[in-house]
């Protein structure tokens, strides 16, 4: 078959991909545009462009809070379950354990579990244990939803690499802690950076289980679905939609690059 009869016969097929691109990123792409419609009204025709709802978020400080409170909670939630899934995926993949794989499924079922009723266990456990809530619970919630994220990421990146490297140190005297320190750590670094980005982005962009566990604390999705009852600063938020789909797609991309390119480093030939 020629180039050109098989270049043919997928067109129907790159149509489809297409109209699927055009349908995934088509909302987000109006969200953009009408972030910078100067009116209050989301609707065409555009009244003209304006960056004045941009301007408007430097002024506002229970905006500033919420960040910051979120800025927090995504640091700590993935510092937290980066390490817990760094010291598990090198248990699971260089020691023989029983139950292994069931454990894996185990601390895996908070990612297929719908988060609604995660959100709702979480905070009748926590209520039940007289416990407070705050960004302490918020974070605790976060810590269970992104640890599972972090362990698929260290995991395919412990099989990435030849375990020779770690027998080699401990036969030349090294012990296991220098070993992991000196040999195993660096050849994960990657996959530590992949994960602590995209636990980030998790904890950052979550919703529905903080929506349970929030106290008098807002972190930024909370504060902006309590800013959709006003229809004034509605264009503020699509202004503020559009920065974080910007930064978190940023962000992606370079936790997909660090992740080749941690492969790449250590593939064998």
């Amino acid at each position: 078959m020629s180039a050109s009869g098989f270049m043919t016969e997928n067109r129907p097929l790159k149509a489809y991909a297409l109209l699927i691109i055009v349908y995934l990123y088509a909302p987000i792409l109006i969200l953009l545009a009408f972030s910078f419609n100067n009116s209050i009204f989301i609707a065409f025709p555009f009244k003209g462009l304006t960056l004045k709802w941009y301007w408007a978020l430097t002024g506002n400080s229970q905006l500033h809070q919420a960040l910051w409170n979120s800025l927090v909670v995504g640091v700590i939630a993935a510092l937290v379950s980066t390490i817990l899934a760094t010291l598990a995926a090198k248990a699971v993949t260089r020691y023989r354990m029983p139950g292994r794989n069931a454990m894996v499924s185990l601390v895996s079922l908070p990612m297929l579990m719908p988060e609604v009723i995660l959100g709702i266990a979480l905070l009748v456990f926590l209520l039940s244990i007289d416990i407070k809530l705050s960004l302490a619970t918020i974070i605790i919630g976060h810590i269970i939803i992104c640890t599972p994220y972090a362990l698929v990421t260290m995991i395919s990146r412990f099989q990435g690499y030849d375990p020779a490297y770690e027998e080699a140190s401990l036969d030349l005297g090294e012990t296991a802690l220098s070993t992991f320190w000196r040999v195993t750590l660096p050849l994960v670094w990657p996959g530590v950076v992949s994960s602590l980005l995209l636990t980030f982005l998790i904890s950052f962009d979550d919703f529905v289980v903080t929506f349970f566990l929030t106290g008098t604390e807002q972190t930024l999705p909370i504060f902006m679905w309590s800013q959709l009852r006003f229809s004034d600063r509605l264009p503020a938020m699509l202004a503020l939609g559009s920065l974080i789909i910007v930064v978190s797609t940023v962000l992606l991309i370079l936790v997909e690059w660090l992740r080749r390119r941690g492969e790449g480093a250590t593939a064998t030939p």
